[in-house]
Order: C-alpha cells, then structure tokens, then sequence
C-alpha cells in the first residue's frame, strides 16, 4: 500500500479546469487550452506522499528549472508560455505556477545516468547490466561510468514505482525515429547539465526528462534537473563504494527508516509527519542545490 497519506482537494479557480493531482503538481486547463501547473511544497519518499509539507520547495523547484529551461535554450525547446498567476488564483500560486504548451505528452521516463547508484546498481550487481546494457566490471555504488547512458522507464501511478525498460521497449511503443530522438535529446541535455554542475561543484549523477510533441518538435516538459528528478552529489565529497551525500530528501528517507520515526517501511501503514528538525535541514538542502547551481542567493 502506497500513495497519499492525505490526498488534497484541488482548489477551484475561475476559468480552470483541474486536470490532475500528482506528487507535488497540481494540473489544470485554462480557457485558452494551455496548461497551468502549480508546484506545491509536498514532498514524496518510499512511494508515499507524506503528511507534511516543505516550506518553499515548490518555488525552489519552479525557479531552478526555469535557470536550467534558459541554460538549455540551444539544445533543446521547452513548454513553457509564461509564468502568471491566472486571474482569481490563491496568492499563495506566485512563484510556483507555470502555464505551458498543451503536448503530445510520450509515455517514457528519459533517464541519463553517468555514475552507478539506485536500481541501476541493484541491476548491475545480479547481471551487470543496466537497462541491458553491458557495462564493465568493477564497478561499485558511485562509480562514473565509461560514458552516460539512456536508461528509459515506464512512467508510474503516484504510489508506484517507475519500471526500467530496455531501449527495445521504447522504440515498440514510440517508434523506432522517436526513440532514438529521446536518447539524442536525452544525452545531449544531460551531457550540458552535467558540465554545468561539475563547474559548480557538483555531480549530476542521473536525471530524469519527460517529453513530448507540438506537431513534430520534440519539447522538454515538466520540472527539470531538479533534487526531486536528479541525484545531485557534492563533487568534494565524492567516494565510489558507498552511498554518496545529496542535495535532495535523503534526511526525509534517512529519519523515516529510523528507530525515531516508529514507522515499518514494510507494513501497511502510512508514514508519520515528519518533525521540525527534519522539514527545516530538508528545506535547506533544496535552498542550497538552487544557490549552488544558479550562483544566486535564494
């Protein structure tokens, strides 16, 4: 059992229409057929959305994919229109929305990997393979790879995990031009971000990309390299053979798996909220990821 331990009720705005209530994103259709999603400061661990929110994470996370849509202008078209709050929405959506380009939205998690963690370590270990790609011998939790990989999955139901696929799959179920266009996109952007974090200090171990069609131009959609959809690693304290500290949720994961938290991962229960301790050094591990990335001051 997973999923929200209390799942919202959408607010109702004039002239939108709710579409969808995802992890953190609320999505909508305004009048003019775009799309308007407002990032909310929910946050997600073990398949379940938790009871208790993250003070700003929804605009951190809008404004650091913004910096990143702008960094990639060249590589790659994003679905963003604007960033105005609808007339008649909470003040509280300044910020966090951002009305997009209606899609054909394509049903594949575009993940680059470049270091060896998560399920493509638990993968390597039983056939060292990733995705079934062959990769060499030796390698341990945090080891770079020869060279980045497209590792795709299919997307999940919140409460579910995303499942890795084989390049094979993909291109079954998009075809085999569009599936070797999302690799193209998906390494090329990764490569760029990847450069651009190292020249920050940080490793940009994988990232997920999600995209889709306005006619036939393959566009960015979604968030963006951000802690919820990448795994960002200090570079100054990187060390193969273990897992590595990040700027993402990890002292979520880390307080929910403790004796302290009274929660059984494996059970049917929901998780408990979390206290303050933890929501605040959450809060600033997502305000840190921002500064260091963009160079700004949150």
């Amino acid at each position: 059992m997973s999923g929200f331990v209390e799942k919202p009720e959408p607010i109702e705005v004039p002239g939108l229409v709710h579409l969808h209530t995802g992890k953190v994103r609320e999505l909508y259709r305004d009048e003019a057929g775009d799309l308007v999603m407002v990032a909310s400061d929910r946050i997600s661990a073990f398949d379940w959305v938790l009871p208790t929110q993250i003070p700003d994470k929804g605009r951190v996370l809008t404004r650091l994919s913004l910096w990143w849509f702008d960094q990639l202008r060249d590589l790659a078209d994003h679905h963003v229109i604007s960033t105005d709050v609808p007339e008649g929405a909470p003040a509280d959506w300044e910020g966090r929305t951002l009305v997009c380009r209606s899609l054909r939205m394509l049903p594949v998690e575009c993940v680059a990997r470049g270091y060896l963690t998560g399920s493509g370590l638990k993968e390597y270990q039983e056939s060292r393979t990733v995705c079934g790609l062959a990769l060499p011998e030796g390698l341990v939790d945090g080891s770079e790879l020869p060279a980045a990989i497209f590792t795709p999955a299919a997307k999940a139901e919140v409460g579910e995990h995303d499942e890795n696929v084989s390049y094979e799959e993909v291109a079954r179920q998009v075809g085999a031009d569009t599936a070797a266009r999302l690799r193209q996109a998906t390494l090329a952007v990764y490569a760029r971000a990847r450069d651009i974090a190292r020249d920050r200090g940080i490793i940009l171990a994988d990232t997920k990309f999600e995209f889709g069609f306005d006619g036939d131009s393959l566009v960015l959609a979604d968030e963006i390299l951000t802690p919820d959809s990448s795994r960002f690693w200090p570079a100054d304290r990187w060390q193969p053979g273990r897992a590595q500290p990040s700027y993402d949720k990890q002292f979520v994961r880390d307080w929910l798996t403790s004796p302290e938290s009274g929660w059984d991962r494996g059970s049917e229960q929901p998780p408990p909220p979390l206290p303050e301790e933890v929501v605040a050094a959450t809060r600033q591990k997502y305000i840190e990821a921002y500064e260091r990335l963009t160079g700004t001051s949150w």
